[in-house]
């Protein structure tokens, strides 16, 4: 058995670790990491087992057998779904997909039909065996509704491991003896694993939960934390975790106490807040009114409440009054009585609009540059000064009134997917006087214990550094110290939470599972948390990458915050041989078998400001779990964005990285695939650190955006194969094309013998991945080429339509592999004949002949064909049900329009298509065609060829919208192909 080869050298299912991770992440907050807290950026747990499983585990001669061992380990193979299924069939579903015989057998014959009823005295192991019958029928998509996430089980199955044993020559009885065993036999040891890029921990928590050792390093603090709590805190046992969170209850009832003796949550009807509801106002400059700021005026969408101004020419301001169960025609006008309208202040007593940017004072300097007109905070001010741009107002409170037969205690602890109706009557209510006096009381409080508590680490004393992300805030609201972003009840609460956390003499684990308690509180519990009217709670601060300053925002109480206190943790008993350090990846001096990292490439995210609201008020607990740690960003030194000194920063780590490598031992840098721009910087860079590209392949994930997101989050990521670079050989530039072409049509072919007709492995966007994989693999594998000088490429400044020599390189790479990827069943000789438009629709429409229906796929293919605008072609681009449209669905549209598929011979064959099912005349089509189509006869073999294709998908069963136009196409083929002069 060859060990020369690493399976994922040779091969990866991309398809199903697509859909797996795909799987993963609409888990949300069930997912394994999520629980422990915020990052950004976490890859999905699978894709990193299954990157370390498949660069451990050998390739042999027997490739097909390879794979199916693979998806064995993983529990990915029709066994492995088996053991997974965790959800019935429903009834109805069951009947659909029964055989004649099993609905003679099992279902109800009721006039003339079967029904979705159970025939009497059909037994339960009856109903499971037909529930694995029609289980067992299923796509693989099909099949993951109905299973739990390969991490979820444990495939101890001797049967399986006797058949994994047999193929790899090994002893193993789970999948962490395996993963040692494969470590020993390749590396000498037991496998170790290393990120130096941390983060939330993924790659070195899924390495050390398969058995691996692991070193995990990384330069923020709370990426430290976080992921020494998936490896210290998750591997732990269930009894264990139960002592973890007994102590934060203890510190939870504590708080809840002291609470409840300052009455400051409660009012007179002996009620408790559940979220208290403030708004932003501001004075008019044209009337002198002072205005409540809101985007809309509705409080909640299940309640019928809204707010209404009603103006108080006494004081030149507006009462704000909630009425509840109001109309529908009032809530339609609470939703466009906005007083904030794309960016704009809209007076509702005068009906004047002033631009935000005028009321904050922001103005132009001779150069050209924005000078922000806010004043900035002092360190020692927690609510705005009374002449202030921006002042604060409680304007609405949900209270809660307990049923009889509940505890209160049973109300603030109600379990999460419980609503509130289970517990007692709500109520939106506008403060009252008694509610006012109890926010005066809240700041008194404060002003009593803020210097203390400045002192002693419970609130934040450390100033805002101006960058990307922060910079939002200081120039919209003037905050420039991180408790400003928190108003009195928050400060006082998480204040109250660290004062008593900090009476205890506590271990490590302890400490850090409630400075992530904490983070969980905070991210749930500032300025920047938006009242969602449609559920009835607050959002989180970082509903997405960003701060966002709001004009409307929640507090939450003890009674919604017990929830995100008491972390949900999904432990994993493991053994966990660990290192876990706070280091600069420059500095890394651990020698590891496998680095596998995901660096902060071409990245939008700044970490390091995200993570600053988190560490301003973990500082003094990270130092008292961790003495030999730092507990501030590290701002300056932190790797991002792009260019020359990124550059320089990504060749040191990589160089660094590549020096504490086995000589055996392999790299997985994983990056979000965007260009070919990407891709030429990321070789230079690797290339440059003495590393050698040997495989790549991408994995993607879609999901649809909410909240504040605009459009999908489409992540295709790749994951390149790396090893030492060990030629010192040096070609010449004109050399390569011929070895990149040879080597392009090889990997295509052998993804081809290897993939599964029935099921699919790979799309086309795979193999344009294998392009540029095969492009790499060859430039790479010299020590120099003599027409790069790669020092200077990534020193050089380079704007955005100037094209480097490895992007030429990369660009003919996928100019081989389109002229190679022709669709199955079409003429080469027509292919080369077409437009880019045309080919990528026709390829479009193989992507849906394979149950392909990813945007991500979609964008590929305009890449690589070099389409700008495509959008236009397809039906939906929703993440996850992108496809094209039929011949049905474009009718006229966009024909003929300045764009060259409007113009093309393909756009002509689907309106004459269209004509045809319109008029219910298929010559009605052909004349067209014949009138349309400059040079018809000539062109008559392309439009057959074209009819031909789009005919073969009318008894494709996931293309059930295309049968009526293919049929049609098919009969407009014959038609054509008869005609005569």
């Amino acid at each position: 058995m060859s060990y020369d080869k690493s399976f994922i050298e040779v091969q990866f299912p991309v398809s199903k670790i697509s859909k797996e991770s795909y799987k993963e992440r609409k888990a949300g907050s069930n997912q394994t990491l999520t629980g422990l807290g915020k990052w950004w950026g976490r890859k999905p747990l699978i894709l990193v087992r299954a990157a370390i499983v498949a660069s451990i585990l050998p390739a042999t001669d027997n490739p097909k057998k390879d794979r199916e061992i693979f998806l064995k380990i993983l529990s990915m193979d029709d066994r492995g779904l088996d053991l997974r299924k965790n959800k019935p069939i429903s009834t109805k579903d069951l009947l659909a997909n029964a055989t004649l015989k099993e609905k003679e057998l099992y279902f109800v014959y009721d006039n003339g039909e079967y029904i979705a009823k159970y025939n009497k005295g059909i037994s339960k192991e009856d109903k499971d065996k037909l529930q694995l019958n029609v289980f067992n029928r299923f796509s693989y998509d099909e099949k993951l509704k109905y299973c739990l996430r390969p991490e979820e089980v444990n495939n101890d199955a001797a049967y399986d491991w006797k058949i994994i044993n047999e193929h790899l020559r090994t002893t193993a009885s789970s999948l962490q003896e395996l993963v040692k065993e494969l470590g020993r036999r390749r590396f000498g040891k037991e496998p170790r694993v290393g990120d130096c890029f941390a983060g939330g921990g993924s790659i070195p928590f899924e390495a050390g939960r398969i058995g691996c050792d692991v070193y995990a390093s990384d330069l923020n603090p709370l990426a430290g934390v976080l992921t020494w709590a998936d490896l210290n805190i998750l591997s732990k046992s269930n009894s264990e975790i139960e002592e973890l969170k007994k102590f934060q209850e203890k510190v939870y009832d504590e708080v809840a106490k002291q609470v409840e003796e300052w009455g400051i949550e409660n009012n007179e009807n002996g009620w408790k807040a559940k979220y208290y509801l403030y708004c932003n106002e501001t004075v008019c400059p044209e009337c002198g009114c002072k205005v409540p700021l809101a985007p809309n005026w509705i409080v909640s969408d299940s309640f019928k409440t809204v707010a209404k101004l009603k103006y108080n020419k006494d004081n030149n301001n507006f009462d704000i009054l909630i009425e509840n169960g109001v109309s529908k025609e009032e809530m339609k006008k609470a939703k466009e009585s906005s007083t904030i309208v794309k960016g704009n202040l809209v007076c509702p007593h005068c009906n004047n609009s002033t631009p935000i940017t005028s009321l904050r004072k922001d103005k132009k300097s001779e150069d050209g540059n924005t000078l922000y007109g806010l004043r900035k905070w002092e360190k020692n001010e927690f609510v705005p000064r009374e002449d202030d741009i921006f002042q604060e107002r409680l304007y609405a409170i949900k209270y809660i009134d307990k049923f009889d037969n509940k505890t209160w205690e049973e109300v603030m602890k109600k379990p999460a997917p419980a609503t509130d109706a289970c517990y007692g009557n709500v109520y939106y209510i506008a403060p009252t006087k008694e509610d006012l006096e109890r926010e005066d009381k809240v700041k008194e409080l404060l002003v009593d214990k803020f210097n203390l508590w400045q002192e002693r680490g419970y609130i934040p004393n450390s100033e805002i550094e101006e960058g990307y992300n922060t910079n939002q805030i200081i120039r919209e609201r003037g905050w420039k110290y991180w408790h400003q972003l928190f108003n009195n009840r928050q400060l006082l609460i998480v204040g109250v939470f660290l004062e008593i956390i900090d009476k205890y003499d506590i271990g490590e684990d302890y400490k850090v599972f409630l400075i992530l308690g904490i983070n969980k509180i905070l991210d749930r519990m500032s300025k920047l948390c938006m009242w969602h009217f449609s559920y009835d709670k607050g959002e989180t601060t970082y509903s997405n990458q960003s701060l966002n300053t709001l004009y409307v925002y929640a507090t939450r109480t003890m009674s919604t915050l017990y929830n995100p206190w008491i972390l949900s943790v999904v432990n994993s008993k493991f053994d966990n041989n660990s290192v876990v350090e706070l280091k600069d990846a420059r500095n890394v001096k651990n020698i590891c078998d496998m680095w596998i990292t995901d660096p902060p490439y071409a990245d939008a995210v700044n970490y390091h400001e995200l993570s600053e609201f988190f560490l301003a008020w973990d500082k003094k607990f990270i130092k008292e779990a961790f003495s030999d740690w730092y507990s501030d960003s590290k701002r300056i030194l932190a790797v991002k964005g792009v260019g020359e000194t990124f550059n320089h920063s990504m060749v040191e780590i990589y160089t660094n990285l590549c020096k504490n490598m086995a000589d055996n031992g392999m790299q997985i840098v994983m990056f979000t695939h965007s260009d070919v721009k990407v891709w030429a910087e990321l070789a230079m860079i690797l290339w440059s650190s003495g590393l050698q590209v040997t495989a790549a392949w991408n994995i993607a994930t879609e999901t649809e955006s909410g909240g504040l997101k605009d459009g999908n989050y489409v992540k295709g990521t790749v994951i390149l194969i790396l090893r030492k670079q060990i030629s010192n050989e040096t070609a010449y530039l004109d050399e390569l094309y011929a070895d990149i072409e040879e080597e392009v049509k090889y990997q295509i072919n052998s993804m081809r013998e290897l993939d599964d007709k029935e099921d699919h492995n790979f799309s086309d966007s795979d193999y344009l991945l294998a392009a540029y994989a095969a492009s790499l693999k060859v430039l790479t594998s010299y020590k120099n080429i003599e027409d790069i000088d790669v020092k200077y490429e990534l020193s050089k400044s380079r704007d955005a339509n100037e094209v480097s020599p490895i992007e030429n390189i990369i660009n003919q790479a996928v100019k081989i592999a389109y002229d190679y990827l022709i669709p199955s069943e079409f003429d080469s000789y027509i292919w080369k004949s077409l437009i880019p438009e045309e080919r990528l629709y026709l390829k479009g429409i193989e992507l849906e002949k394979q149950n392909l229906y990813k945007l991500s796929a979609y964008q590929e293919l305009a890449r690589g064909f070099g389409v700008g605008e495509y959008t236009t072609m397809l039906a939906s681009t929703k993440a996850n049900t992108a496809r094209l449209k039929t011949p049905k669905e474009f009718a006229m549209k966009n024909l003929n329009d300045s764009s060259a598929f409007g113009n093309s011979l393909l756009r002509n064959i689907s309106v004459a298509i269209h004509l045809a099912l319109k008029e219910e005349d298929t010559s009605k089509g052909r004349n067209w065609l014949k009138a349309e189509v400059t040079d018809y006869w000539n062109k008559r073999n392309s439009i057959i060829e074209i009819l031909n294709y789009l005919s073969k998908t009318e008894y494709i069963d996931n293309m059930q919208h295309w049968k009526e136009c293919a049929h049609e196409a098919f009969i407009l083929k014959n038609l054509v192909e008869n005609d005569n002069i």
